[in-house]
């Protein structure tokens, strides 16, 4: 609904199936978005993703235990009117990929990002057509304008839904290219999220854990995994 302060007033959501994909309804009654708009999905699996949120619902309703409605209802009084704007975000990662910024020293860590990146921009290359190239330490270096033109394209025709998960799975890790392998399943999104935190694992190695930091990575984790089970919802057949 589009008050999250109401308490539960209903006995089961359920998802009904309309002209425009799997609507959530509770007691016969559309869910609708924070903007008014009737909540409707493209997919079965994640209506009913959607309708069990609503069915564990209990007492006055907590949007931090509903991550798949937050996300369809971003998708859908968001992404879908702002489409080109958060495409032309997320592809500008492209210019500044984490993957391509290595450090000169010392030799473990140019290893280490070297061995768990340059798969990465080898994969971008072979299966979306855009090479990417490393540079050594933080100044900005511009990539080849046709490789980002390629990707710039990819995100573009990502679907509302899908351009809501791939948004975070870029902003999270930092990093196009590891969003577009999370979308291609190159590797489990665990692995694809440890690949992103190279730098970071390396410092807890040199100077100890800190305990703020690591609930921070543990949140941005939760929503990195999170997003892409929303993204595979999204797609998958109803």
């Amino acid at each position: 609904m589009s008050n999250w302060k109401l308490k539960r007033f209903w006995d089961a959501a359920a998802v009904r199936r309309t002209e425009q994909g799997f609507a959530v309804e509770l007691d016969g009654r559309p869910v609708k978005t924070p903007a008014k708009t009737t909540l409707i999905v493209p997919t079965q699996p994640l209506a009913n993703q959607i309708a069990a949120e609503w069915n564990a619902a209990e007492g006055q309703i907590n949007p931090a235990d509903m991550p798949f409605t937050r996300s369809a209802n971003a998708a859908i009084d968001k992404v879908t009117h702002q489409h080109a704007e958060v495409a032309d975000m997320l592809a500008a990662y492209g210019d500044a990929d984490l993957t391509c910024y290595r450090a000169d020293g010392p030799q473990e860590l140019v290893t280490r990002q070297a061995e768990g990146w340059d798969p990465l921009l080898d994969w971008a290359d072979t299966t979306l057509g855009a090479r990417l190239l490393p540079v050594q330490g933080v100044i900005h270096s511009p990539q080849d304008t046709g490789a980002l033109r390629t990707l710039a394209d990819q995100v573009h025709a990502l679907d509302p839904f899908a351009l809501t998960a791939f948004h975070d799975l870029v902003s999270l890790s930092g990093s196009l290219v590891i969003g577009f392998a999370a979308l291609h399943n190159l590797h489990p999104p665990e692995a694809l999220w440890r690949l992103s935190r190279i730098d970071e694992l390396w410092q807890e190695e040199q100077w100890g854990e800190d305990e703020e930091a690591q609930e921070m990575a543990a949140r941005k984790e939760s929503d990195f995994l999170h997003a892409k089970t929303f993204y595979n919802l999204s797609c998958s057949p109803h």
